[in-house]
């Protein structure tokens, strides 16, 4: 069993706790689903949002969700002139068997822009 870091990210269309809530979960779900891990291959998730992001945090949303044993860290992107808006992004560490070549990151919505080389 191998660790691994999995990438995700995804645009909100505004910044609101609603749609961040349901934003991050769905992020978190496509994650998961799309390498077939499961809550329990979690090690650790550290989030970043863009500057202007500040109606909830992505670790609450990620255990409004269901997960909650998984160590969490919230962090702001640097603030470059012209990144893309409104978005969450995550790194995740997990156990698995998986070669580093067959994870598959997660890039949704707007944030397909970000990294088209490797968005699933």
């Amino acid at each position: 069993m191998a660790v691994r870091a999995v990438r995700g990210a995804i645009q909100v269309d505004v910044d609101e706790r609603d749609e961040i809530i349901s934003a991050v979960a769905e992020m978190i779900d496509a994650v998961l689903s799309k390498n077939a891990f499961d809550a329990d291959d979690l090690i650790s998730i550290f989030f970043t949002v863009t500057p202007d992001i500040r109606s909830e945090f992505p670790a609450y949303a990620t255990r409004k969700a269901g997960i909650t044993d998984v160590p969490m860290m919230c962090s702001i992107e640097i603030p470059v002139e012209g990144a893309m808006p409104r978005v969450v992004r995550m790194m995740a560490h997990v156990e698995t068997d998986l070669p580093r070549s067959e994870i598959q990151h997660v890039y949704l919505r707007g944030a397909i822009a970000l990294r088209r080389d490797i968005a699933q």
